[in-house]
């Protein structure tokens, strides 16, 4: 039977996309059911960045994640605006998913952390909705009518809500069988060591 993963991640966390990258490479080889849920790491309202702190990431953070990338994955970060909020982003994927939809998913990460994009806006989540096959005008309406809106924010509030319930206290965090939590980017070969004794225990539903 394959593995329950259930996974709290933001769109706009590069340590929560390098752990995406790793969960792919588990399941090329596992038979992993992977459920993302969602994680805001700079919800609306939150004070600023300190000078500092914004300096380091700018000037060491992002080029030690850029280049892990392309040595580990071979790829190219060619990242969107940094601090913005992934609120919406997070309500259409719920949207999306909602409509047995796993293409957006995919397709806000490429945007965001290989076409600069900013997914904040609703105008470019559109084009992303569209590329990923999804009806632009349907999509549309959604996010414009605040009942039906509303309907996916909650759902989004219950994930963030759930991750506080569990102690979460970043992301990424990747929760295994509901048992064992693994944080942060670990290696792909972590993982397998995690679902290798996942099955040694026979704890796989």
């Amino acid at each position: 039977m394959a593995i329950q993963v259930d996974v709290w991640s933001d769109f706009v966390c590069p340590w929560c996309y390098a752990a995406a990258l790793n969960l792919k490479q588990l399941q090329e080889t596992e038979a992993v059911n992977i459920t993302w849920h969602a994680y805001e790491l700079h919800p609306a309202g939150s004070p600023p960045m300190p000078p500092d702190y914004l300096r380091h990431i700018t000037e060491v953070g992002q080029p030690q994640f850029n280049k892990m990338m392309l040595e580990q994955h071979g790829l190219v970060i060619n990242s969107g605006p940094f601090g913005i909020n992934s609120r919406l982003a997070l309500i259409a994927d719920k949207y999306a998913e909602a409509q047995g939809n796993h293409d957006f998913h995919e397709a806000v990460k490429r945007a965001y952390w290989h076409e600069a994009k900013d997914i904040s806006q609703l105008a470019v989540l559109r084009e992303i909705a569209e590329s990923a096959g999804l009806d632009g005008e349907a999509f549309a309406d959604v996010m414009g009518d605040p009942v039906k809106y509303a309907e996916y924010d909650i759902e989004v509030t219950q994930d963030v809500r759930q991750a506080y319930a569990y102690g979460l206290q970043g992301v990424p965090a990747q929760i295994f069988e509901m048992r064992y939590l693994i944080p942060g980017a670990v290696p792909v070969e972590t993982l397998r060591e995690v679902v290798a004794e996942i099955k040694k225990e026979g704890l796989a539903e």
